[in-house]
């Protein structure tokens, strides 16, 4: 079933129903109202004939009695079907008047009328009714007077409401679904031009977006807007994954070219000294080292790039990897000099951050290695200061290297993007993207400042609400 033919179906009966409730709150209103107006008009009738009857009596004359009888025959016929009883005292029937039923009156229900100077005795029955009134006489005492008729005027009235009302609501139904069935089909019809432009977006071309109407702020206009946005960042990460995957096979071509070269060269002889053999392992074992850097490398970033609810996160001390980081660089790079300062955040808990601690012992890592390499011969320290402020905890590593352009500095994120004065030092490129990766991932942002000649600062900062408070 289609959303129009639903949403048709779910307006046509909510509509059916609201109206079928109305008619039948307007017929019961009226027949109750009906009702009681012909049950006061019987109470009025009950009067009329008590005081027929009280007068009638004071009349001797035979010609005066018979004139008033055929007085009291044109008035009980202004009713249909009606007739008129007068019971005495002593609950017998002593006047009798229009349709008389053969059915006799209950003494209980006569009692009653007495006690309570009114009731009704036969409910409106098929538009039939009978009440009866205490009626004071001086001359006569208490009368009983009984009163039934037919109401007629309600059974037509009635029957023609009937006929109204339902006529309406058929007529209403078939308006409503009609109407409903229309306005479904042009509230959907961003809907439908939606699903023919997604169609048309494929794997190869996620340049075309959604028709946006202009000032459309409903939520289909929400919803092709969310939509443009996931083809925005989809379009970037394809794009980025299409560069990511050149670039590392360009990467990765030349350990491979320059290790199959040296083995090819070392095949041409058939007998070599052992000091060449030497020379060619060494070569050979160095593309080796430098293969595995660049594909462990290759792996980190792919790591820090997944969803960060798939990554497990602990509570890892800033410190302690700061000084891990130091101890491993010491092998790396005997002569550097690495200063650091731990400030506050060698306190119990100050430098307490939650997070993957493989990860954010490479980002620094990455960090000082760049830095040792850079420095490397100028004899100057590289120095390393882990800072705690009221909103944010900070690792500032800053080398006297010789610094970076503001061209070089807007590429420094790009993977495998080597800076000019960065070409005649070993490496590939991916050590600071894969720390904004990694900081990224979690909460925390790198910032790079450089001029040429004046070293570089490479400043790491994690927000306050991504510390592990010590319980």
């Amino acid at each position: 079933m289609t959303i129009r033919l639903r949403l048709a179906l779910q307006f046509g009966a909510i509509l059916g129903i609201t109206l079928l409730l109305f008619a039948l709150a307007i017929y019961v209103a009226t027949q109750v109202s009906r009702r009681q107006a012909f049950t006061q008009s019987l109470f009025r009738r009950t009067q009329v004939v008590g005081h027929a009857y009280a007068d009638g009596l004071q009349h001797t004359d035979a010609g005066q009695q018979a004139s008033y009888r055929r007085y009291l025959r044109q008035l009980y016929r202004t009713l249909p079907s009606e007739g008129g009883r007068v019971y005495d005292a002593a609950n017998q029937l002593v006047f009798s008047e229009g349709q008389v039923q053969a059915k006799s009156v209950p003494t209980e229900w006569l009692a009653e009328v007495r006690r309570a100077g009114r009731a009704v005795l036969e409910p409106e029955t098929n538009y039939h009714e009978t009440v009866g009134l205490l009626y004071h006489d001086a001359r006569l005492g208490p009368l009983v007077v009984v009163a039934s008729s037919v109401d007629e005027d309600s059974r037509q009235q009635l029957g023609q409401l009937r006929q109204l009302l339902a006529v309406g609501l058929l007529v209403a139904l078939v308006a409503a679904g009609v109407g409903s069935w229309a306005f479904a089909g042009q509230a959907l019809r961003p809907l439908r031009r939606m699903v023919q432009e997604v169609d048309g977006i494929t794997a190869t071309d996620l340049s075309q977006r959604l028709t946006q109407a202009s000032g459309a702020t409903d939520e289909i206009g929400l919803l092709a807007q969310r939509f443009n946005r996931l083809l925005d960042r989809l379009e970037a990460a394809f794009a980025g994954q299409r560069t990511f995957v050149r670039d590392a096979s360009h990467e990765l071509r030349t350990p491979l070219t320059a290790l199959i070269g040296e083995l090819e060269v070392a095949l041409l002889q058939a007998e070599r000294p052992p000091a060449e053999y030497r020379r060619v392992l060494q070569r050979t074992l160095d593309s080796a080292r430098q293969l595995n850097d660049l594909t462990n490398g290759l792996l980190q970033i792919a790591r820090a790039s997944d969803d960060p609810s798939q990554v497990p996160m602990t509570p890892v001390r800033l410190d302690e990897l700061l000084l891990q980081a130091h101890e491993l660089l010491l092998h790396r790079y005997p002569t550097s000099r690495v200063d650091i300062d731990l400030g506050e955040a060698d306190e119990a808990g100050a430098g307490l951050l939650h997070g993957n601690e493989a990860l954010l012992l490479a980002a620094i890592l990455n960090v000082l290695d760049n830095a040792c390499k850079f420095s490397a011969g100028t004899g100057r320290a590289v120095t390393a200061t882990l800072a705690r402020t009221p909103t944010r905890l900070s690792l500032l590593v800053a080398d006297e290297g010789p610094g970076m352009s503001a061209a070089d500095l807007q590429q420094v994120f790009v993977p495998f993007y080597r800076a000019a004065a960065a070409r005649a030092v070993p490496g590939h490129g991916i050590g600071l993207p894969l720390t904004a990766r990694i900081m990224a991932l979690h909460g925390g942002t790198v910032r790079v400042a450089s001029e040429p000649g004046q070293g570089t600062r490479v400043r790491l900062d994690w927000p306050i609400t991504n510390l592990y408070k010590a319980s």
